[in-house]
């Protein structure tokens, strides 16, 4: 008796040993699994639209590639830091630091995919030198980018910044030279900007290439300024930090930097958008 209640416990614990064996196992299958996913969030355009063309691409390296369309420039970090998305592409160096700085996200760059020229457009001038004393000029309320708007104006010579400022790191407080008074409103998101310019708002409105894009604007035919290709405003694929050597991660910037994609983003946007080098 005593032999075969030893044989039944040896036997129930077998048993349990095998059960445990196939879960870990089949948590093991299941990780594999969720490896080969990559979830990215990015803009609706031109970010999603290029995800897009680069997933057949990504399909062929065994990889499963998700978008999550996101339409404002707050939401993208704070996912990638809670752990919901593997990588976001909505965003340039510039910001990514003063994010970085301002909220304490530890995220990195994990390489460049292309350039989104901002522009000046309004529908009462054809120049900047056109613009009247007192011009109001309507901009993002995105610090990170101040430098960036006032590169078109210092170019035009309409202002002047203190000496030794970094264009780049430049803020309204830098101009110490401004004989048309022009004032600019950065009291709103850069999202909203291209309704203020279909509404004829102000005397000038700059807009960001994505957002242009969205809202069927054509920076190339539509703008009284382009940025020049030459900038340090690349859109990136941020990631979390110690996670841009991920397989998934190199596969991901890999697609988006081929041949493939840079035929298909000067194809599809002629100028408005450009692969970054």
């Amino acid at each position: 008796m005593k032999k075969l209640s030893a044989f039944v416990i040896t036997l129930l614990f077998a048993v349990l040993l095998t059960a445990c064996g196939s879960s870990d196992s089949s948590k093991s299958s299941d990780t594999k699994k969720e490896d080969k996913t990559i979830t990215v969030g990015a803009s609706p355009a031109p970010h999603a639209e290029i995800l897009e063309k680069a997933k057949p691409i990504l399909k062929k390296e065994g990889y499963d590639l998700k978008i999550k369309i996101i339409n404002d420039y707050t939401t993208p970090n704070r996912l990638l830091t809670e752990g919901e998305l593997d990588a976001n592409y909505f965003q340039h160096t510039p910001y990514l630091d003063t994010e970085k700085k301002s909220k304490g996200y530890k995220i990195e760059s994990a390489g460049n995919v292309h350039i989104e020229p901002m522009a000046v457009y309004s529908k009462k001038y054809k120049s900047l030198k056109d613009l009247p004393n007192g011009a109001e000029v309507f901009v993002s309320n995105n610090p990170a980018e101040e430098g960036r708007f006032l590169s078109f104006f210092t170019k035009a010579g309409l202002i002047e910044l203190k000496k030794g400022t970094n264009p780049v790191k430049a803020t309204f407080k830098d101009i110490v030279k401004n004989d048309k008074n022009i004032k600019f409103n950065n009291k709103q998101a850069a999202e909203f900007l291209s309704k203020t310019y279909q509404n004829n708002e102000g005397a000038a409105v700059i807009i960001n290439a994505n957002v242009a894009l969205a809202n069927k604007i054509n920076p190339v035919k539509d703008s009284i300024v382009l940025e020049d290709k030459d900038t340090p405003y690349a859109n990136l694929i941020a990631v979390q930090e110690g996670h841009k050597d991920d397989a998934k991660i190199k596969a991901l910037v890999k697609a988006l930097q081929s041949d493939d994609i840079v035929k298909f983003i000067n194809d599809k946007y002629k100028g408005s958008v450009i692969p970054a080098k």
